[in-house]
């Protein structure tokens, strides 16, 4: 038998005798890890030499950790494709990326300067325009750019800046120098996920992190944090995070960053402007909001002055920033300052803005409106055109779109001239950039993949802080295309790796400043989704109880015709349920529904609950299409009750006992109370097929306490006590009222002017009817006009909260 290649037996091995397993930059490519004699630089040798002590199952092992964690804690990124959109787990590259710390402050030190550099671009542009003026930047770049906000013109910030948070994509090029490819400015996206890299990837090297003296990532948060908090004009105002709502492709992060920072998460339709002062709908009324982290484009943020089609803002927006009323992070109109066509005058701009040379270049840039650059840049145009690589050199329009495909598939060498002269004023063009690689594990061996840094920097009270770290966007493969998130690309941390031991940070106040602050106000839209959740939640549970108990019977008499299984299939078609499958298709849909509720509110729903309904919906599905009536199915039944008891758990036991928590509950006891009126009203009527009232107290899970209660049979007025009119029964209509009523007591505005609200008196009206009614007196007709109440129960709870 013959011996396999030294490499691949190591690489079964381990990685122990050689860490490189022939690693090699790629020629003419500057890479991360090895320096430009092909050696490991200092920074990355802690690592690599951990790395090369551990076998290839034990590396396995450690990155299974990172992606546990990340799948547990429902990481994703939204995709879009021509199949619709779709939720992509997060795609982690497990090996971090590693810089000295002593080059990162020459990185910081041209970040922050550009970060000066666009917010004395956009105070230009938004005030005074002497750039235009005097012939810096062409008019038509500006005047006909679809980011320059005409209605935003001469109206200034009230703390005096446009921008607070900012994010730039760099890259090393081949001769080891840092180049900005792009600012963003507009919703600067990943820093969340930033964090989320570094616990992910701390889970996998914990043991290497705790000792390679990385830049923590926490006081940079704290900064922005206290700058935010700087802002408010008045102490009752909010800060809030204002998403487009849960199909943008980062809405992952706007929750994640709302909860870590102690922030609101709002969306257009919670915001109302009132007295040009901007306020949330919340369940006590309306609250000032005096900050917004906005992570949705400018025009979209007010139909009533910018994009009048936009149906994720909230009209009169601009007007209350003309009356200083609001702060934007950032301000409306920034998205300007992403047009790649202003890359080209980065330099003059910043030594006449700031008088000084940019410290970090932009990739090489051409604003082919200036005919003094039209020659260069019709070289560049033959050389591609024809040449293989024509479609490396991208081009855009003012707007940053793509018009590469067309026009110079078309273009001839001969009449590149006149191309440039009718379309190329028009257009930017920019050089194609050979990015550095840097080390990912793929097959068992450390591979030089193409990579990209996106950094991110906050203004705080002591200037720009600049994150140390943010996150690296690592190539599928060779392709430098291949890097975004949307074509495949990965997602790697950055260590900033110090000599020296780096402090501890962490965003908990010391504890001689102790502070109890009470939970904010709960927003209408969160209180619906909440109620919501628990209804569909009830409403599950409930149709469980109901097929378990069928399927039980069914696995005893095989006959789905007999008199109580028929009748028990036409109950379950009348709510939409069909008996087609073992585990119905409405079923899934319910839990669906209770997903989509509870992604609604992200920032307010902890990874424990989210973990156990994600796993209740794929179990029910996988059920779906495997289980078989009968035994299998009630077997399957009983997995997901338990599944469900599990979710109901962690909400009675971990979930903070405030007004959020008193939705959810309102939802379950009303769903439940309805639940347990309609089986009552179809179940224990004269006319309910022979063991109707067993099957009711099984669904109802009190067969053992009408055991231990009566002491006869079960009967119809038996089962009416226990299971309508029992208050100690969590089971019992009356129980589910009564709960109701506790929770309502407890509500913004029970009270009004010493009345009782509508909800509340209607809540008490339909308790105590209840209460004094007797087994005798509970008909067909009495739980059909019950169910009714109910609903209309329901009908003033959303006009009283959530309008």
């Amino acid at each position: 038998m013959s011996k396999a290649p030294a490499t691949e037996r190591k690489a079964k091995e381990g990685i122990a005798r050689d860490p490189l397993l022939g690693y090699a930059a790629l020629p003419g490519v500057a890479d991360e890890m090895l320096d430009a004699n092909g050696q490991i630089r200092p920074v990355w040798r802690n690592l690599i030499s951990h790395l090369g002590r551990m076998t290839e199952g034990e590396l396995r092992e450690r990155f299974a950790r990172a992606d546990r964690y990340l799948r547990d804690a429902g990481v994703f990124y939204r995709t879009y494709g021509a199949q619709g959109s779709g939720e992509r787990n997060w795609p982690i590259s497990h090996v971090p990326v590693l810089i000295d710390g002593r080059e990162w402050e020459t990185v910081c030190k041209g970040l922050v300067q550009r970060a000066n550099l666009l917010e004395a671009l956009i105070a230009d542009i938004y005030g005074e325009n002497k750039l235009v003026q005097e012939g810096f930047l062409p008019p038509a770049l500006i005047a006909g750019n679809s980011e320059f906000l005409r209605p935003l013109v001469g109206v200034k910030p009230v703390g005096g800046h446009y921008l607070h948070f900012c994010s730039f994509e760099i890259g090393r090029g081949p001769d080891g120098n840092w180049w900005v490819l792009a600012d963003r400015t507009q919703a600067p996206s990943g820093a969340g996920f930033a964090l989320e890299n570094r616990v992910a990837t701390t889970r996998a090297f914990s043991d290497i992190y705790a000792e390679s003296h990385v830049h923590r990532l926490a006081s940079f948060f704290g900064a922005f944090r206290d700058a935010l908090q700087s802002h408010k004009q008045h102490p009752d105002d909010r800060i809030a995070v204002l998403s487009p709502g849960p199909a943008n492709e980062t809405y992952f992060e706007h929750a994640y960053i709302a909860r870590y920072l102690g922030f609101m998460l709002l969306e257009g339709e919670d915001l109302t402007v009132v007295n040009d002062r901007v306020m949330v709908r919340t369940v006590a009324g309306l609250k000032p909001v005096g900050v917004l982290w906005r992570r949705l484009d400018a025009a979209y943020a007010d139909p009533l002055e910018l994009n009048q089609h936009s149906h994720i803002g909230t009209p009169g927006m601009v007007q209350a920033l003309r009356a200083g009323a609001l702060t934007f992070v950032n301000a409306l109109g920034s998205g300007i300052l992403e047009t790649r066509a202003l890359l080209a005058f980065a330099p003059t701009v910043c030594r006449r803005l700031i008088g000084e040379d940019l410290i970090m270049p932009s990739i090489a840039t051409w604003w082919c409106g200036q005919k003094k650059e039209r020659e260069h840049v019709a070289k560049n145009i033959e050389r591609m055109v024809i040449g293989p690589a024509y479609s490396r050199l991208p081009f855009f329009d003012d707007n940053g779109q793509s018009v590469l495909g067309s026009s110079l598939r078309k273009t001839a060498k001969e009449t590149v001239g006149e191309w440039l002269a009718t379309e190329g004023a028009k257009l930017v063009g920019q050089e194609v950039v050979t990015l550095s690689t840097t080390p990912v594990y793929v097959n068992g061996k450390l591979t030089p993949r193409p990579m990209s840094l996106r950094v991110f920097a906050a203004r705080t009270e002591h200037g720009w802080q600049i994150m140390p770290g943010g996150f690296a966007r690592i190539g599928a493969g060779d392709d430098v295309a291949a890097i975004a998130m949307q074509s495949g690309g990965a997602a790697a941390d950055v260590w900033i790796v110090s000599d020296k031991p780096v402090a501890r940070a962490t965003l908990l106040p010391p504890e001689e400043s102790f502070t109890r602050n009470m939970p904010g106000s709960l927003p209408s839209r969160a209180a619906d989704n909440l109620y919501w959740l628990g209804r569909y939640i009830e409403r599950a549970e409930g149709a469980l109880r109901i097929l378990r108990a069928w399927h039980q019977r069914y696995a005893e008499s095989a006959d789905p015709n007999a008199p109580l299984l028929a009748d028990v299939t036409r109950y379950l078609k009348g709510t939409d349920i069909e008996m087609v499958k073992a585990v119905p298709a409405t079923l899934l849909r319910n839990i669906d529904s209770a997903i989509y509720s509870a992604s609604n509110i992200r920032d307010r729903f902890s990874p424990d609950g989210w973990l156990a309904l994600t796993d209740l919906a794929k179990t029910a599905r996988r059920f779906h299409d495997t289980v078989h009536a009968g035994d299998d199915a009630s077997h399957a039944m009983t997995i997901l009750l338990r599944k469900l008891a599990g979710f109901a758990g962690l909400v009675h036991e971990n979930m903070y006992r405030f007004t959020g928590w008193r939705f959810l509950s309102i939802g379950r006891h009303l769903e439940r109370g309805m639940h347990m009126t309609r089986l009552l009203g179809h179940m224990s009527g004269p006319d309910a097929p022979d063991g109707s009232l067993d099957m009711l107290l099984e669904i109802g899970d009190s067969v053992m306490t009408h055991r231990r209660r009566y002491n006869v049979a079960t009967a119809r007025l038996t089962v009416a006590d226990l299971l309508g009119l029992d208050p100690l029964n969590p089971r019992s209509i009356l129980f589910q009222l009564n709960e109701i009523r506790t929770e309502v007591e407890q509500l913004p505005n029970a009270f009004v002017n010493g009345q009782m609200s509508p909800f509340y008196r209607e809540a008490m009206r339909l308790h105590s009817g209840l209460a004094v009614m007797t087994p005798e007196g509970m008909s067909e007709e009495t739980y059909r006009k019950l169910e009714q109440e109910m609903e209309k129960l329901s009908d003033i709870l959303g006009q009283t909260y959530f309008s």
